[in-house]
């Protein structure tokens, strides 16, 4: 064997030289030398290989074919490369070289961890790692001959560094990267893509009511929730980015490559809905939800800690604009978290001031448009505020323990005011999941009742599938005493999650009420909420149920949920929520009836706004106010002798710049259509899929005297001619 390998170690030209070498070598010496070659091979200190010039296994110790499972005489003449692999996982830093790269450059190879290529392993093979070293080899004319070399296993030994690599990068609980990793991958991402001019998008996650979780059904079973969520993610993400946890119910996501707000907002919303679906846990149900913070290099940061803050501070403002949201990063967030910690002590004092207050929305039965009903829906009016929403102020009071205190009062108030209207008009107060979980709430109910002398079935509570959170027995009691009581029961908010049909089986609901985001979308032919609402309504009827329909603005979709079956309707095509004051004037002591009245189609996406922008026509830029906005365009004040058909860019701030056309023009007012539409920034409103450097658009040819002020790689020529304006600008009215 060890003769064989001599001869594998020599060229065609070296043979002759070796054998005139062996007729001068004394016979003992030349064979003690084959003995203790045969004795290291044997011995399994290192094997022996070589190749020849194309790469092929011309001699391989038997050691070494017994640890890869095969006869040598199958080996051989196979290409070396298309056994071994460089294994992306090797944490080991010196070997980042590719074998590939080492053998197509003729290179020196320096104690090089191979992986078996997978594609090679049989039934019964193990993965295996080889130390592998060797050195080319070239005539005397310099041809190259192939390499020679020595490897050995070092399977253990580098599972137990892999082992030892991952336990430092990765969380134990959820297999995901750690914060360890993560920032390493941030940083060294970051500092390449600067140079090569790229992007990269980070979201910062944690997830709404998982406290909850741990307090009502144990550690246990947060750990296991913790890993259902990572499951889900992966699920998402895939190979499009890297997922980490950073701890706590708090996580990350990385993607390279990705500024393109649209999708990055699908991607979210997709995440949203995907982790707020109600989790298998012990034979129980958890439901939580999540909110994110998206940043974006190099608009909100270039640095790690820079873009992970923009990132923080979008996570906040999501959970301030009321959790289940996802954010973009803008400059004006920079404040909120400020404006949150006063926002948190102006509850204490609106409770006590009674800022807060009820407003009242109808529920109209469509066939004759009788009010049956009216939902409770939470103000506060702040002093200096104003309106404050109660997506923003509910979670607050539920952080703060003041959630039960706050349901009391509006349950008491809720019921006092009702005893004014005719006995026919039902009213419903919202209940959180903290107040359900409350073992005290059936006597909180049984008090207001009490107090006001309301009859029980004029009383509706509407839940959200949140309240089968936590111990089921509990819930089941609440239910039982509740019907009891004689008040009613409406499942809010229905179809926006995977086990409502078991809640319907298992809780006794009076009503259902079919979620906005389906009338939103019912009267657009290729979406299927019409048919989803249609169901909805059968599926109620047949199990004795109401069904009210929320969300109802305009009369297209009121004729699509009428003609599905829809006999109670809550929208604005009726009335937005009023003051009981407001109930007493528009109603007065006659009949509690509305007629519907809206506009004839939904436009979702108008905005009425007012803020000056940019309007940039060849070198020059107009200041002008913007009136409306809409996904697809705007309309805008400020420029007179605009022709139709003429191409400008809107600059919006921030980077947002948008092409457009002027397609009606009313004196100074124009309206124009946009070439790529606006996408939504998570927080309402609207923004540009893309944000562009002014700078780079100059180089398509927009001079930088028609952009706004800013810091650019370049100083414009002022001795360069400038072209008049064409349009004349004007002050808009009312400015």
């Amino acid at each position: 064997m060890a003769k064989s390998f001599l001869h594998a170690f020599s060229s065609e030209s070296a043979k002759r030289a070796e054998r005139e070498a062996v007729s001068v070598i004394p016979s003992d010496d030349y064979n003690r030398r084959l003995e203790i070659l045969d004795d290291f091979e044997q011995a399994g200190i290192s094997w022996l290989w070589a190749t020849d010039a194309d790469g092929r296994l011309v001699y391989l110790s038997e050691k070494a074919a017994e640890n890869l499972n095969k006869p040598i005489k199958e080996l051989l003449s196979v290409p070396l490369i298309s056994l071994f692999e460089n294994d992306p996982d090797n944490p080991d830093e010196k070997s980042d070289r590719p074998f590939k790269y080492h053998l197509s450059k003729r290179s020196k190879i320096n104690d090089l961890v191979v992986r078996r290529v997978p594609e090679t392993l049989g039934s019964k093979d193990r993965p295996t790692w080889w130390l592998i070293s060797g050195h080319p080899k070239f005539d005397d004319s310099g041809n190259f001959q192939g390499y020679r070399g020595n490897a050995k296993d070092v399977t253990v030994e580098y599972q137990h560094k892999l082992k030892e690599s991952r336990m430092a990068e990765f969380d134990s609980l959820t297999g995901l990267a750690n914060r360890h990793r993560m920032d390493s991958r941030l940083n060294g991402m970051l500092a390449a893509f600067k140079a090569a001019n790229r992007s990269c998008a980070i979201m910062m996650l944690d997830l709404d009511r998982f406290k909850q979780v741990n307090d009502t059904m144990g550690h246990a079973a947060g750990d296991e929730l913790l890993k259902q969520v990572a499951k889900r993610m992966r699920g998402i993400i895939g190979d499009s980015g890297e997922i980490g946890r950073l701890g706590g119910d708090e996580f990350q996501v990385i993607i390279p490559d990705l500024d393109d707000r649209g999708k990055l907002g699908e991607l979210a919303e997709k995440i949203v809905k995907t982790v707020s679906q109600p989790y298998p846990i012990d034979d129980k149900s958890a439901t939580i939800g999540t909110s994110i913070g998206i940043a974006i290099a190099p608009y909100d940061g270039v640095e790690k800690d820079e873009l992970v803050r923009s990132s923080d501070l979008a996570l906040y403002a999501a959970k301030n604009s009321g959790r289940g949201q996802f954010r973009f990063f803008s400059a004006n967030l920079k404040n909120e978290e400020e404006e949150r910690r006063v926002l948190v002590e102006d509850l204490r004092d609106a409770l006590v001031n009674d800022q807060v207050e009820l407003h009242y929305q109808p529920v109209v039965r469509t066939d004759d448009h009788m009010i049956v009903g009216f939902e409770a829906l939470m103000r506060w009016v702040h002093p200096e505020r104003g309106g404050v929403s109660p997506a923003v102020f509910i979670p607050i009071a539920e952080e703060l323990n003041l959630i039960n205190q706050l349901g009391e009062w509006a349950l008491r108030r809720a019921c006092m005011d009702a005893l004014q209207w005719p006995k026919s008009v039902r009213v419903a107060v919202n209940v959180s999941a903290v107040q359900f979980a409350n073992s005290g709430f059936p006597e909180i109910v049984m008090n207001a009742l009490a107090a006001s002398g309301l009859e029980p079935e004029r009383l509706e509570l509407e839940l959200t599938e949140s309240v089968f959170m936590g111990d089921s027995e509990t819930i089941d009691n609440t239910f039982r005493i509740l019907k009891e009581l004689g008040v009613r029961l409406a499942l809010d908010d229905f179809g926006t999650g995977y086990s409502s049909l078991s809640y319907l089986r298992s809780a006794p609901f009076d009503k259902i009420k079919v979620d906005k985001s389906f009338v939103d979308s019912c009267t657009q032919k290729d979406k299927n909420s019409a048919k989803i609402i249609a169901a909805i309504v059968g599926l109620s009827e047949a199990l004795g149920m109401e069904t009210t329909v929320e969300g109802v603005e305009a009369f297209d979709q009121f004729e699509v949920v009428c003609s599905k079956g829809a006999r109670y309707i809550q929208g604005w095509i009726y009335s937005k929520a009023l003051k009981l004051e407001e109930i007493e004037e528009k109603l007065g002591s006659g009949e509690f009836r509305i007629e519907p009245d809206g506009p004839e189609l939904y436009r979702p996406d108008r905005r009425t706004v007012f803020r000056r922008i940019g309007a940039i026509h060849e070198d020059h830029r107009y200041e002008v106010v913007m009136r409306d906005l809409s996904k697809s365009g705007a309309r805008f004040e400020g420029m007179l002798g605009v022709p139709l058909g003429t191409k400008l860019v809107l600059d919006l701030g921030a980077g947002q710049l948008v092409v457009c056309t002027v397609i009606r023009s009313n004196e100074a007012v124009l309206a124009v259509e946009f070439e790529t539409p606006l996408v939504s920034d998570g927080a309402g409103g609207l923004c540009t899929r893309h944000r562009v450097s002014p700078y780079d658009l100059c180089v398509a040819g927009m001079p930088l005297a028609a952009l706004p002020p800013g810091n650019y790689p370049i100083t414009h020529d002022a001795s360069q001619p400038r072209s008049k304006p064409k349009f004349m600008q004007v002050n808009p009215t009312g400015s």
